[in-house]
């Protein structure tokens, strides 16, 4: 196998971004917070935050929705830097050695496209990536649409056959192995480096 691209997934990757690191303290009731993230601002509504629908939007929407919980839901994204906890360093490390080898580096994230230039400016590694990265809230697509996959594959003339797709969601793991890719999925306790080897890639 000729591997030629490394393409990156960055939330759960190389990212550690959990909505509970601000509503810990802020609830300081776990099962309510819990409620609060299953019910009101659960993961299919930030969703379509990171498929391009504005931050002012999504919450005005929920609002309505919810009114009981408007000061809740206008908290998530006034404290989104707080659930952006840090990188994950040992995936990061591996990041750092791979921009010294002849492999081609991309970002593919399900991010929106107002809260992303923070983490640009505010962690280091994005910079590997000189820019060749697809950014969902940017493009109106998102992952497992395998359209963002052919977005990522035509811009930059690459070959899904020649490329490995790193991700922490199996619906995005399942729908790039159908596409074509090599997949790494990446668990809590995954050594990157290693998973990387076993598919042939050198660092």
């Amino acid at each position: 196998m000729n591997i030629k691209n490394i393409i990156f997934d960055f939330g759960g990757v190389l990212m550690d971004w959990d909505p509970r690191y601000f509503f810990k303290t802020y609830f300081n009731d776990d099962e309510k917070m819990e409620y609060f993230l299953e019910n009101i601002a659960q993961s299919e509504w930030n969703e379509q935050q990171d498929k391009g629908r504005s931050l002012a939007e999504g919450t005005a929407i929920q609002i309505k929705k919810f009114p009981e919980w408007e000061k809740e839901i206008r908290a998530f994204y006034d404290n989104w830097t707080v659930m952006l906890k840090s990188e994950i360093p040992q995936n990061v490390e591996v990041l750092r050695k791979l921009k010294n080898t002849d492999y081609q580096l991309f970002g593919l994230t399900n991010w929106s496209e107002e809260t992303f230039p923070y983490a640009l400016e505010n962690y280091d590694f994005f910079q590997i990536f000189d820019g060749k990265i697809v950014v969902s809230g940017t493009e109106k697509l998102i992952k497992p649409d395998p359209e963002i996959w052919h977005v990522l594959l035509n811009r930059y003339h690459i070959q899904a056959g020649e490329s490995v797709f790193i991700d922490d969601n199996p619906k995005n793991i399942e729908m790039a192995k159908s596409l074509g890719f090599t997949t790494i999925h990446v668990l809590p306790d995954t050594d990157l480096e290693k998973e990387l080897a076993s598919v042939g890639v050198k660092i």
